[in-house]
């Protein structure tokens, strides 16, 4: 059995028919196996006005999942912090976490999850928070999350409801370096987002947070918890993973042109690659040679080279397919590799 810990974040596609109730199904169906198969954790992403993905609320999403799995971890990947109340976001994670103790993790990031558009319209009738304000945001989630906001803060004394609730588990998420001293100051877990972009990451990031944390007092997280998420497609052979990467891969290079679509089929996308320009195609082959591709041991190996790259013992695997079930078998063919239930 490998001492790595597998989890999921599902960014809810809407697979074939480019359903988004249909996607969100398929997140339930999808935990529901996840939780049979030994992953340790089930994380929903939170996307706006996307017609590739379909889950913009990931706390309902998240109480679906607890609801119909029995010990599997369940979590925010992430909310987007900038459009809402810490407030409330402490007050809904902190009911998820009255109805399943020790179950619920509260996962947050500075990106918008969408466009300029929706982010104006979350926003409404108020103009959308400047990054330079996120730090603020941070402080008043940890401390309402926590339901010990500092005296000499503008909300100080203020009680978090339901009180008597345990604190979710807090963690940040960032695709580069730019979270680290946020999370390592205020005692929260970070991910490193490797699946978002393909700059290069060096695993100094993740010595770095581990070097400044800080513990919050109380907290259930005493020393530095970090881990990475990689995007992953396994299958019967190289070849077929790759070719089943290309609707993802596709997707990122138009999305990198402004142009937010549904996620096509393998063979579409690759006759649609020999009409990119020159430069595009290149992108697409960056794109797909970021992502861990191949069989059930190929995909095991390069994990197990990135978790000992980074120093981490868990990684969190996204897998975006046009059919379901072919994200399905992934998942369950990467659990088999790395014996989970063993």
């Amino acid at each position: 059995m490998s001492n790595i810990k597998l989890s999921v974040v599902d960014q809810s596609p809407a697979h074939e028919t480019n359903s988004q109730t249909y996607g969100l199904q398929c997140t339930l169906e999808l935990a529901k196996t996840a939780d049979k198969l030994g992953y340790h954790r089930y994380w929903v992403a939170e996307h706006h006005a996307t017609p590739s993905y379909s889950s913009p609320c990931p706390e309902i999403v998240m109480g679906q999942i607890a609801a119909c799995t029995d010990r599997i971890k369940v979590g925010s990947g992430g909310i987007m912090l900038s459009h809402y109340s810490p407030y409330k976001v402490a007050e809904v994670f902190r009911t998820l976490e009255a109805f399943y103790p020790g179950r619920i993790d509260l996962g947050f990031g500075r990106a918008p999850g969408g466009a300029a558009l929706p982010s104006r319209a979350l926003a409404h009738p108020h103009q959308p928070v400047g990054p330079e304000r996120y730090p603020e945001l941070v402080e008043a989630l940890v401390g309402f999350a926590d339901n010990k906001i500092p005296d000499e803060h503008l909300f100080g004394g203020l009680q978090v409801t339901p009180s008597d609730s345990g604190s979710p588990e807090l963690w940040t998420l960032g695709s580069a370096a730019g979270s680290i001293e946020l999370a390592a100051s205020y005692g929260v877990g970070f991910v490193l987002a490797l699946f978002i972009g393909t700059h290069e990451r060096p695993a100094e990031i993740i010595s770095n947070y581990r070097r400044m944390f800080k513990p919050r007092p109380g907290s259930p997280m005493q020393t530095p918890q970090a881990m990475i998420s990689s995007a992953v497609i396994c299958a019967d052979s190289k070849e077929e993973a790759e070719f089943l990467a290309s609707s993802h891969t596709y997707w990122k290079v138009m999305a990198a042109q402004g142009v937010r679509e549904g996620i096509r089929p393998p063979a579409e996308c690759l006759d649609l690659f020999k009409k990119l320009s020159p430069a595009a195609q290149e992108e697409f082959t960056v794109t797909r040679n970021a992502m861990v591709t191949g069989t059930p041991e190929q995909c095991r190996t390069q994990l197990e080279e990135q978790a000992a790259f980074y120093d981490v013992d868990e990684i969190i695997v996204v897998a975006v397919t046009h059919e379901f079930e072919k994200r399905r078998q992934s998942y369950e063919k990467l659990a088999q590799a790395f014996d989970l239930n063993g």
